[in-house]
């Protein structure tokens, strides 16, 4: 009876331990990583970085698996961390957050600032090569996800709910 008692308390307490290291994960390292994400232009090669930062954390925190046929222990795989962690990954955060600051951009008048570095467009000529990704082409290429891609973006930040909607929309879509 004693070692059932101590099995449940030590099971408990590796539970614990798990919520402990999510919630730490969730409130001190997810901020620290993503601050200022709302202004990032992300490459394909950037997002990948970031997705396996996170596949990293996450399996620090939910330690490998016995397999219960051959008794070996193995790693989880991606999938199986996106199942135990019920959060949506660091990419669709990232790509929520800057959708939800273009609404708020697109909201300010002509005459700010913040607005006329993000419509205008500068003088003088481009470096050769291949064009930058630019802040813009990341909200487009958001809304093209969510399949609004050939709309015009300020038209429909413009109208409050509907945005909501995009962005929420943005944050829960299972894209890889």
């Amino acid at each position: 009876m004693l070692a059932i008692i101590r099995c449940r308390t030590f099971f408990f307490q590796v539970a614990i331990q798990k919520f402990k290291d999510q919630d730490i994960y969730r409130t001190i390292i997810l901020p620290v990583v993503l601050y200022g994400c709302e202004t990032w232009s992300l490459t394909r090669q950037e997002e990948r970085k970031l997705r396996v930062f996170e596949n990293m954390v996450l399996r620090t925190i939910f330690v490998p698996r016995r397999e219960e046929v051959t008794g070996k222990w193995r790693r989880l795989h991606n999938e199986e961390l996106n199942d135990l962690y019920s959060s949506p990954n660091i990419v669709r955060v990232i790509k929520s957050r800057r959708m939800r600051w273009t609404g708020h951009v697109a909201h300010m008048g002509e005459e700010r600032g913040v607005y006329r570095v993000l419509v205008g467009k500068p003088e003088g000529r481009r470096p050769l090569g291949r064009p930058k990704h630019r802040w813009l082409d990341n909200i487009r290429m958001d809304l093209q996800e969510v399949g609004c891609g050939y709309m015009d973006w300020i038209g429909l930040a413009l109208d409050k709910d509907r945005w909501k909607t995009l962005v929420s929309a943005v944050m829960n879509l299972r894209v890889p």
